[in-house]
């Protein structure tokens, strides 16, 4: 399995990924942001709860971890074909659309698309209303699956990860929220040293590496699933206005602490 640089990702699995470690220098592992939300995220920590459940549920299989990501996961060919040949249970191709969102393929796959979901979801969600959120969050999944499979309409490898979802997620962060600052850790060797930014380069770096690693990459070979990351955040551009709440602003201006003149 192809290591990726950036702890956001849908992988494509042919095996079990045991782990994802970011590289020591060049990343950027967003850890906090200066937006408080003003409701409780209930939709993104039942996410969150749903996917790490599912993980502890992987983790039980053992050996069997692949089998159940080949049957759950989300194959391209299958979902063109209208039937899944995953030897087993058989779910139809575009349920395992959905359940593929939920599903990943190491601890730190799953760390780090939990972390900028906890982190960037709260805000999208507030914004937007409990059940927009979700049914946003779920769109955007589908069109990341869908967008891959329609780069790489006959492959095998399933798709797992909810790094589809999560990148319209930042998308709809950054319409909303471009100026609020994001507190991110830089590795200099052993060295993490925090520094605060706002998000429209936090994002903004974040898809434009997205964008290359997708023209570089080769959608045949296992690994991460740069296209579905485009996509997903393609959607969230296109559903944020739609979704938010109408007075909710896009590009607000960051919140005046008490402390600010």
């Amino acid at each position: 399995m192809a290591k990726s640089r950036y702890p956001l990702r849908l992988i494509r699995n042919d095996t079990p990924a045991p782990a994802f470690l970011p590289e020591a220098i060049g990343d950027v592992i967003p850890i906090s942001d200066d937006n408080p939300a003003q409701r409780p995220a209930v939709v993104a920590w039942a996410i969150i709860v749903v996917c790490v459940l599912a993980y502890l549920w992987e983790w039980s299989l053992g050996r069997e971890m692949n089998a159940a990501l080949n049957i759950f996961g989300f194959v391209p060919a299958d979902y063109f074909s209208g039937h899944n040949d995953s030897a087993g249970l058989a779910i139809p191709p575009a349920v395992t659309i959905f359940t593929s969102m939920f599903l990943h393929g190491g601890l730190l796959h799953i760390a780090g698309n939990m972390l900028y979901l906890w982190i960037f979801g709260n805000n999208v969600e507030d914004a937007m209303g409990h059940l927009r959120f979700l049914a946003f969050y779920l769109v955007c999944g589908v069109a990341a699956a869908l967008g891959m499979a329609y780069i790489d309409p006959a492959s095998r490898i399933p798709m797992v990860g909810a790094s589809g979802a999560i990148s319209g997620v930042l998308a709809a962060y950054v319409l909303l929220y471009p100026r609020h600052r994001i507190t991110v850790i830089v590795p200099l060797g052993i060295i993490l040293y925090p520094l605060s930014i706002t998000a429209i380069w936090v994002v903004g770096f974040w898809f434009l590496m997205q964008l290359i690693s997708a023209g570089f990459s080769d959608p045949g070979q296992p690994g991460t699933a740069w296209w579905a990351h485009v996509a997903g955040f393609a959607a969230g551009l296109l559903l944020t206005p739609i979704l938010k709440a109408s007075d909710v602003p896009l590009f607000a201006p960051p919140r005046r602490g008490p402390w600010d003149r």
